[in-house]
């Protein structure tokens, strides 16, 4: 084997290997860095949006959902200060898993679970588990400090009451948020 084919090997098994929430010994901490790794979920994100857009009976809840607004004002975000964008995006990584946990309990609950939209669920767990554990390689704290006379704003929140809007509120936010914060934290680190 090749000296180049060895990093692509890595980022394979590290890939095949952080959805089943096992650790990747030896795994670079900045695994998130690599633009391919946060594709790879934007991808599923959108895979469970469009698969359960056609899905009316059994994807509908219960009861609303609460998830976190994923609207960015690029010219708001870009003036925050660092540690106020990691507040918010893990803010919204705990409000989207207690979401998706939620929808994961409610669909389990129906009368006829429909087996699609439950394995996408199932994968949402695994990886929204699995960003949260490369957001913490890459250094990034669930509870950045920020300065006393910053203080965070609220979360903005809504409401959601079928899978596929679960699902594009999911999507919208690894496009958007996490991907901005990512990329600013990845450049901030290789300087």
């Amino acid at each position: 084997m090749g000296a180049c084919e060895c990093p692509a090997l890595f980022l394979l098994l590290s890939l095949l290997l952080l959805p089943l929430g096992l650790p990747v010994l030896g795994a670079p901490r900045r695994l998130i860095c690599d633009s391919r790794v946060l594709e790879r979920y934007i991808l599923e994100a959108r895979e469970a949006e469009n698969v359960t857009m056609g899905c009316a009976q059994g994807c509908s809840f219960s009861e609303n959902i609460t998830v976190p607004d994923t609207k960015v004002n690029f010219y708001t975000w870009k003036r925050m200060d660092v540690g106020q964008q990691a507040l918010e995006v893990w803010q919204g990584l705990a409000l989207l898993s207690e979401a998706i946990l939620r929808g994961q309990a409610l669909l389990a609950n129906t009368s006829q679970p429909s087996e699609t939209p439950q394995l996408h669920v199932d994968k949402a767990v695994s990886s929204l588990r699995s960003l949260t554990s490369l957001l913490r390689a890459l250094g990034t704290q669930e509870a950045m400090s920020l300065p006393e006379e910053a203080s965070p704003a609220p979360l903005r929140t809504f409401t959601v009451d079928t899978l596929c809007k679960l699902f594009r509120i999911y999507s919208n936010f690894l496009r958007g948020k996490l991907t901005l914060y990512t990329g600013e934290a990845c450049r901030r680190g290789d300087r």
